[in-house]
């Protein structure tokens, strides 16, 4: 019975990803940060984030910190933000960085139901100039208190929460998302791990 509460689960679990969200963690070195990116983007249901690590080394992620988030989203790493922003748009993403600039716009005026790609950068210094500059649009969340930025998990969660919201409206969770084929490759190995 253990077990084929276990497959159900999976079977649900793979069925409501959304193959066309995803994140991008640029330079992000807090294990602590992409442990809790991880958790929240497997929440929502994206299957996969994207890597890009040109001025820090990805974090060491334990499976107590991410709650085993890590065994269930694939990660993809790319050595520059030109080619994974080439990539991601070959795939047909929009690509949202998130900075709070004079071009921003509010996260909520943007169409999340299209295949999107949000783009996080260090805890310090946010998204690079390059990651800006080449992406679709800046995006913010609008803040009313004193502090004008959230903890880089924090911002990742409220994100791609709004982006769950839109999609349930849609009814994008209803139905499997993926190809036919490729959901039940990704079952068969999901009941492997």
């Amino acid at each position: 019975m253990k077990l084929e509460r276990r497959k159900n689960k999976i079977f649900k679990v793979l069925e409501q990803r959304q193959p066309d969200l995803t994140v991008v963690m640029e330079n992000i070195h807090d294990p602590h940060n992409v442990s809790a990116m991880l958790r929240s983007s497997d929440a929502v249901g994206i299957p996969e984030v994207n890597l890009i690590y040109t001025s820090a080394k990805y974090p060491k992620i334990g499976s107590k910190s991410s709650s085993s988030a890590n065994k269930w989203i694939s990660r993809r790493k790319f050595p520059s933000v030109a080619e994974c922003y080439a990539q991601l748009r070959s795939e047909g993403f929009q690509i949202l960085a998130t900075r709070l600039d004079e071009n921003a716009k509010q996260l909520y005026q943007f169409d999340l139901s299209k295949p999107t790609a949000f783009v996080f950068g260090n805890e310090h210094a946010g998204v690079t100039d390059e990651a800006a500059d080449l992406a679709d649009a800046t995006v913010y969340i609008p803040m009313m208190g004193m502090i004008q930025s959230l903890n880089v998990s924090v911002a990742c969660a409220v994100t791609i929460y709004e982006a769950l919201r839109q999609r349930l409206e849609q009814g994008y969770y209803n139905n499997p998302r993926f190809e036919q084929n490729v959901l039940e490759k990704l079952k068969e190995e999901w009941l492997r791990k």
